[in-house]
């Protein structure tokens, strides 16, 4: 644990001081995030921030690779390389649409290839939980469904990055939650603690940390797709290395829902942005608007508009969030009853603190 927590420490700084650096260079050459209709910031932000990210996953990572326990997973096979040939390659694109703006079809295809890389270097998915057996997936049928996986994460995570600290603090929120789920069946299970997605989970919490003293409201700098697109693809990466180092026998295929939770707990914690696309689209569509066309209803102008500050409505999010991740873990790995007191204290909290506001303003006269 003490080497996990040495690796999300060491990321969390470089980050910190790399995106310091990235953000003095965006000022200078002028790559400033557009002020638009839908947008809560009246003021150009510096972005690509994600180039800063990046750097600290890279650190994070030296810095694993000299420790005597997390060295053997630089040892044990092609998957670090991967998840690196992935970040690089999609931090490149993201920074690519930052400074000149790209296409969604460009963008689609960048990413396609950024997950294809990583497949073909062994970051694929092995097998596929159902019900009370298991399904062993053919190289192509891994490779596509990874592909699939990894995409839709990107997305769903770029989606979410709507407000300062949002996605950083959706996304720490979800690795922190998979950190603690992964690291808990290595010691249950007696499996080896030194494992990629475990390192994966710390490093991108650290990352997240070290951005987001920059990003919490007020931001003065934004990750841009380079940052989104960077960790979307990690949180997913971390679900899909655990099917290859874990087998589907060690989860135990006598109780479904801890078998399914590695696969499920990104798109769990992304509940939120998903729902959102879901009601943004029903939304538009019912004003024969185009789905894709922009507006300020989503979830997180909705809760400014009643009344939460800028910063309280991010923590309300945050709220969501880890009661979703750490409510998926505690029902995996807790007694079904407590799992389900407290996620009912929390979601009681939650509805509480989200209609506040309302119940306070003041009636006009």
């Amino acid at each position: 644990m003490r080497e996990y927590l040495l690796t999300m420490l060491v990321a969390a700084t470089i980050t910190y001081l790399a995106v310091g650096i990235v953000r003095a260079v965006a000022v200078r050459f002028g790559i400033m995030a557009e002020i638009r209709d839908r947008d809560v910031h009246d003021t150009p932000i510096p972005r690509l921030g994600g180039v800063g990210m990046l750097l600290g996953l890279f650190g994070g990572f030296a810095v694993a690779a000299q420790l005597p326990l997390l060295r053997q997973i630089f040892d044990s096979g092609n998957e670090i390389r991967g998840v690196l040939t992935g970040a690089v390659v999609i931090c490149l694109l993201g920074a690519i649409d930052d400074i000149w703006g790209l296409d969604a079809i460009t963008k689609l295809a960048g990413q396609t290839l950024a997950a294809g890389l990583m497949a073909l270097q062994g970051v694929q998915l092995l097998w596929l939980p159902w019900w009370k057996t298991t399904i062993v997936l053919d190289s192509t049928s891994g490779t596509l469904i990874t592909v699939l996986a990894v995409v839709v994460t990107v997305n769903a995570v770029n989606f979410v990055d709507g407000l300062d600290g949002l996605s950083a603090g959706l996304v720490g929120i979800a690795a922190s939650a998979f950190f603690v789920f992964s690291y808990i069946v290595s010691v249950q299970q007696s499996i080896d603690r030194a494992a990629t997605p475990t390192l994966i989970s710390v490093v991108l919490v650290g990352m997240c940390l070290g951005f987001l003293v920059h990003n919490f409201s007020p931001a003065r700098i934004f990750m841009g797709d380079s940052g989104s697109m960077l960790i979307g693809l990690l949180l997913a990466s971390s679900t899909i290395t655990l099917t290859g180092g874990v087998s589907f026998g060690v989860l135990g295929s006598a109780d479904l829902f801890p078998t399914l939770l590695p696969l499920l707990l990104p798109f769990a914690v992304l509940a939120v942005p998903f729902a959102d696309l879901l009601l943004a689209v029903v939304r538009r569509t019912r004003a024969r608007r185009s789905p894709f066309a922009p507006d300020k209803q989503h979830l997180h102008h909705r809760l400014l508009e009643i009344g939460h500050s800028h910063r309280r409505a991010v923590l309300i999010m945050y709220g969501w969030t880890a009661l979703i991740a750490y409510g998926a873990v505690g029902f995996a790995r807790l007694p079904t009853v407590l799992a389900i007191a407290v996620v009912a204290v929390g979601v009681v909290g939650l509805v509480v603190l989200v209609g506040w506001p309302r119940r306070h303003q003041k009636v006009p006269a």
